[in-house]
């Protein structure tokens, strides 16, 4: 829905803006009076909807310069991480904000279904660059210059390997692509590093580029002011040298233009159309700040309102979640252990070490975008006598599961990785959601895995991950409100029995981490229909305890329920292990299916995937149903 006549003044602009072409007949004061209802309707809809705002309220005048300069879709736009696309949705005739990230409604980030105007749906950093370079070499090898590769990636992003690489590739093979670095100085967090230090220079250097504008204007003064308007232009380039030492683009054979007003319709216009005229590549660096417009997000000093939550009906606090939980225990850790240190990827915040680095400053490491390196850091922090605890969304282990391997477990390194957001997540669609790393981490070698169900085992488990020295181990939860405690009944080696029948077990039901509840809650229905269901809790889910298979053995039926894919899970990981001791029990595994799940809330997809009481108690029955019909035909025969 666009927004409410009247708003911003008149007839809404918004409202006659359909598609980009629609933008190139406007002049300078309609374009900044379309900029003003812009940031308002994103400030009202995603307020209401929640999703990430600050970034968006940054790229406004730059969006509308990127599609009045370049004809997408002919001319490709690729929005490097994506979450700072809402603008770009907006202008390219997608106004329902109303279900924004919730099922059915838009995606958070570009979206190939929506529109022909997205060709990538990136969500995780640094790769617009490799895509880039792709799609410009494919162009060239058909003849199509009539079109233009644009990649928009932000100065967060620049601290992620793969853009050098992408920009090396660009530079070697001279490809006409365009790259546009939004920066506002910040990632999640304020932006770390060597780049982020020569992208402050530069901007430095473009605030003296506007006071010499200003000083242009001497020229008009008679007599004296062409002389002194001279003087001054002459010694431009010694003051440059101090403000802004040699562009690092242009020492890469890269072609510069900037840095450049990025909420300045014009001036970015102009750079963009001079970028348009190279034949090579050449980088158009572009100085936002993140959350303009919207004096709350500015003086927003953790994230200038990165991520903004849904508006609660009651006004009631958010409950406690389960990232809260692991901060807390964290600095609880980092108290007793001081060789216990905390590395994360430009995510301070967002995983919870924000508590920690305010407590042990020295301790922490912010590596930016890069999760290869924090993981290999991480390597060499535990060679070096500490014992970091390595903090990522579990989707974004998923981009370093080499150095897990090769840097970490060959290696035998004490490092824990906590990994936030695990399973399903939802709203942030396909690319968010966990699921990948209970099967990857399968894989490594001496690795430990804990799935904690509750607040009370997140705590214990970490404590023990930490004390495991000489191999990696995992600690994953999920996203959301942290889950009321349960307790064991009692024991089967390391795992819990959460729930026990009086006499002989139907199934077995191993509930994985917070599958717990659900599990338990199949228990009950099934009770009710005759079903004796033992609950068990592995705690450590690799390796697993030799005394489930005692537990399994004394069953009918095995059920695993994991918020993992089923391939290689925790499901197969028991499977084999029955198989290797020689048990020959039936095992049923409910688990996500391996598929890239559409975006809707958590316990929407959970339920799609039976992955609650209800779908768990009809899978066992169906089951039992089968099994014992198969029963009685053989004992027939």
């Amino acid at each position: 829905m666009g927004p409410e006549p009247g708003r911003g003044g008149g007839t809404p602009l918004l409202d006659r803006v359909h598609r980009p072409a629609d933008l190139r007949g406007l002049d300078g004061s309609t374009l900044a009076a379309l900029a003003a209802e812009i940031r308002e309707f994103l400030i009202a809809e995603v307020s209401r909807s929640g999703g990430h705002l600050g970034p968006n309220l940054g790229a406004v005048e730059l969006t509308i310069a990127l599609h009045r300069v370049f004809e997408s879709p002919r001319d490709r736009i690729l929005w490097d991480t994506g979450h700072q696309a809402y603008v770009h949705k907006l202008l390219t005739g997608r106004k329902d904000f109303s279900r924004l990230r919730a099922k059915g409604g838009l995606s958070g980030y570009p979206s190939r279904a929506e529109s022909e105007h997205d060709l990538i749906e990136n969500s995780h950093a640094s790769t617009a660059l490799g895509w880039a370079d792709g799609l410009a070499k494919a162009y060239r090898l058909a003849g199509r210059t009539d079109r233009r590769v644009v990649a928009v990636v932000g100065d967060g992003a620049l601290t992620g390997g793969m853009v050098w690489e992408g920009l090396n590739s660009l530079v070697d093979q001279d490809l006409r692509v365009v790259v546009v670095v939004n920066d506002n100085g910040r990632s999640y967090a304020p932006t770390r590093g060597g780049l982020a230090r020569h992208l402050s220079a530069r901007r430095t250097a473009g605030g003296y580029e506007r006071m010499l504008a200003r000083a242009k204007r001497l020229r008009e003064v008679p007599v004296a002011g062409a002389p002194l308007y001279g003087a001054l232009h002459g010694v431009k380039a010694g003051i440059k040298d101090v403000l802004a030492p040699q562009g690092l683009f242009q020492d890469l054979g890269v072609k510069y233009l900037g840095p450049v007003d990025g909420h300045d319709i014009a001036a970015t216009e102009e750079a963009l159309r001079q970028a348009a005229r190279f034949d090579g590549p050449v980088v158009v660096h572009c100085v936002t700040r993140k959350g303009n417009g919207f004096a709350a997000a500015e003086q927003d000093e953790l994230d200038q309102m990165h991520v903004v939550r849904p508006r609660s009906a009651d006004g009631a606090p958010p409950p406690a979640d389960w990232t809260s939980v692991f901060a807390e225990e964290m600095v609880r850790i980092g108290a007793e252990r001081p060789e216990v240190v905390a590395v994360t990827a430009a995510m301070l915040e967002p995983v919870g070490l924000q508590a920690f680095a305010e407590r042990y400053p020295d301790r922490v490491f912010d590596v930016g975008i890069a999760e290869q390196h924090a993981v290999t850091s991480a390597a060499g922090l535990s060679a070096g006598g500490a014992h970091p605890v390595v903090a990522l969304y579990a989707t974004f282990l998923n981009r370093a599961f080499d150095q897990v391997l090769m840097d970490v477990a060959l290696h035998g390194c004490g490092v824990t990785f906590a990994l936030d957001r695990a399973g399903v997540t939802g709203s942030d669609g396909p690319s968010h959601n966990g699921m990948w790393d209970l099967s990857m981490l399968q894989l490594v070698p001496g690795m430990r895995i804990a799935a904690p169900r509750d607040g009370a085992r997140l705590r214990a488990q970490l404590r023990e991950a930490v004390a495991v020295e000489g191999a990696p181990t995992a600690v994953r939860y999920p996203k959301g409100p942290v889950a009321a405690d349960i307790e064991p009944v009692g024991r089967a080696g390391a795992a819990e029995i959460l729930a026990l029948p009086d006499g002989p077990g139907d199934v077995l039901i191993v509930a994985v981490g917070p599958m717990a509840a659900a599990a338990l809650g199949a228990a009950g229905k099934l009770a009710a229909e005759g079903v004796a269901a033992t609950v068990v809790d592995p705690c450590w889910v690799k390796p697993l305890d030799a005394e489930l298979l005692t537990l399994a053995e004394a069953h009918e039926l095995i059920v695993t329920v994991e918020d993992n894919g089923r391939v290689a899970g925790v499901g197969a990981a028991l499977a084999q292990a029955m198989r290797d001791a020689g048990l020959d029990r039936p095992l049923r595994q409910a688990a996500l299916p391996q598929e890239f799940l559409a975006q809707a809330g958590r316990g929407e997809v959970l339920e799609q995937a039976g992955l609650t009481a209800q779908g768990i108690a009809r899978d066992v029955t169906d089951a039992l149903a089968r099994l014992r019909a198969t029963d009685q035909e053989e004992e027939i025969l």
